[in-house]
């Protein structure tokens, strides 16, 4: 039979007093000072130390990065244009829900156009810039450009030669002045 002192609570109960606790320590047996457990590193591991020397996302990354911030940034403009264009065609004599109703379908279907198109973009520049970059086995501006005039191109390539060549140009340039904004911001704001 158990000693009736430990169910009460021994000695202490019988003086008023609490009991004292011990806090559980999971890692007490390790051997390991519990604070080094939690001290992790701030820099990224790698299993293999070519991943470490390559400061680049991967061509699926790339692909998934690019198409992913086109079409949100797309859908998100649409959808603020939409809105705009719903507010200024609403009619004196319109109800609440329709307006409403249009205010949705305005946005929904020029946020859906608009983001599709930029998601489009980011997939061919994506795909122009891995495959840049892996004929070239090396990684600069020039990657960049050249994926920007080669996206601009294939955009527009249906609707024509010189439709295709100025669309082109406007994506290297483009390109060009992003590639030489992030070197001005990298220079001049400690990041």
């Amino acid at each position: 039979m158990a000693d009736p002192r430990l169910l009460r609570g021994g000695d202490d109960a019988d003086r008023g007093q609490k009991p004292e606790r011990r806090l559980y320590n999971p890692y007490q047996d390790l051997h390991v000072p519990s604070r080094a457990l939690y001290d992790l590193p701030t820099a990224p591991e790698f299993l293999f130390q070519e991943e470490a020397v390559a400061q680049r996302r991967s061509w699926g990354e790339n692909l998934t990065y690019y198409t992913g911030i086109g079409y949100l940034s797309g859908a998100a403009a649409g959808a603020t244009l939409g809105l705009h264009r719903a507010i200024s065609a609403a009619e004196p004599g319109d109800t609440l829900k329709i307006r409403i109703n249009r205010v949705l379908n305005s946005a929904g279907q020029d946020g859906r156009r608009i983001g599709n198109r930029l998601g489009v973009i980011g997939l061919l520049y994506a795909g122009l810039e891995s495959g840049m970059v892996a004929l070239r086995d090396t990684d600069d501006w020039i990657n960049s450009v050249a994926a920007g005039l080669g996206t601009g191109t294939l955009y527009k390539a249906a609707n024509g030669p010189r439709s295709a060549a100025v669309a082109g140009a406007i994506g290297g340039l483009t390109v060009g002045a992003a590639v030489a904004g992030k070197q001005v911001l990298k220079r001049y704001l400690p990041i």
